[in-house]
């Protein structure tokens, strides 16, 4: 039951520790199904960290059940779930942290990256944005306190990497960290804000999944997109025009500051670059393909560092449609 890709890919990733969740999955899986009167429905999907198996509920309902890998990015999920209770994601019905499980609503697989329109990604990310950024609940992480480290990194990754960033593009990320990060809001975040992770729903046209559950600015879920959507914006014909309008339409569509959002783009941009050197990319661990990911990070990062140019504020009111609407194979993820 467990698909054969799932299982490679946690392998690679986390090594004996993976293969031996892995063996035991099963096992947790059926003891879940007991523990919450289901019954399998349907075939397993998966997402990067977690298998996703549809169910039918002992009321009738339709839900499915979440395992993740045990891992401290996955604990705060199911918070962020119950915070928001439906308003704008899945409904937590039941959750099983020893087991990094939950027992959510079933949407449908498709996911708003499959739409292929950019603009539509863009807003409805950024509607989405704008109704989760609620009042964080106690217990979760608060980004404002990983500014100081987040400006460490910045600075040892810049001396030790070889990198092509020009200085002061990478002072302006550390400046982002120093300025923008420790005065940060108390609102519930997304943490990983991209067209993967909204699917498509019944009750509501879309609805978020694989939250991360910080508390912060949301306009830090801005470079998120920006990130996710930079591999098909590069093959635009002018990408600074089609990277500013990407900012402004999600900034419109989630209420928030143009010129905050873009910091924050500038900031993932440039974290993301280095990340690439030191470590690769899921999509690309090695080789030329990791080459031309890095270098796209690190040329998305130099035209994310300036202020926007009265001449580029006058383009990105423009409709988003006018950037390059095909993205690339989208990878379908479940709820």
């Amino acid at each position: 039951m467990i698909p054969e890709a799932f299982a490679r890919a946690t392998v690679e990733r986390e090594g004996e520790p993976g293969a031996a969740w892995l063996a035991g999955l099963p096992a947790i899986v059926a003891g879940l199904l007991e523990r919450w009167e289901c019954v399998p429905g349907g075939e397993v999907l998966h997402g990067g960290v977690g298998v996703v198996v549809p169910v039918r509920r002992a009321t009738g309902d339709d839900a499915v059940i979440k395992v993740s890998f045990p891992h401290p990015g996955n604990v705060h999920e199911p918070d962020a779930f119950a915070a928001w209770g439906g308003r704008g994601a899945v409904r937590l019905y039941e959750r099983a942290d020893e087991r990094f499980a939950m027992l959510l609503e079933r949407v449908r697989p498709a996911t708003l990256a499959e739409t292929g329109d950019v603009e539509e990604m863009v807003t409805v990310a950024g509607r989405l944005s704008r109704r989760l950024a609620i009042p964080a609940p106690p217990g979760l992480p608060r980004l404002r306190e990983q500014a100081g480290e987040w400006e460490e990194e910045l600075r040892k990754d810049a001396g030790e990497l070889p990198h092509a960033l020009p200085a002061r593009v990478v002072d302006a990320a550390v400046a982002t960290a120093r300025e923008l990060g420790p005065v940060q809001p108390d609102l519930l975040l997304h943490g990983d804000l991209h067209p993967r992770n909204v699917l498509r729903a019944g009750r509501e046209p879309w609805l978020a999944v694989d939250p991360k559950g910080y508390a912060g600015d949301p306009a830090y879920d801005g470079g998120t997109l920006l990130k996710s959507l930079a591999p098909g914006l590069a093959e635009a014909g002018d990408l600074r025009a089609a990277v500013h309008r990407v900012l402004a339409g999600f900034a419109a569509a989630a209420g928030l500051d143009r010129e905050r959002v873009r910091r924050w783009a500038q900031f993932h941009a440039v974290r993301g670059a280095f990340w690439g050197h030191r470590h690769g990319f899921r999509l690309a661990r090695g080789g030329a393909p990791l080459d031309r990911l890095t270098e796209l990070a690190e040329h998305l990062a130099e035209l994310l560092t300036d202020p926007v140019q009265v001449h580029v504020q006058e383009q990105v009111q423009a409709p988003v449609k006018g950037l390059a609407r095909r993205q690339g194979p989208a990878r379908g993820r479940g709820a």
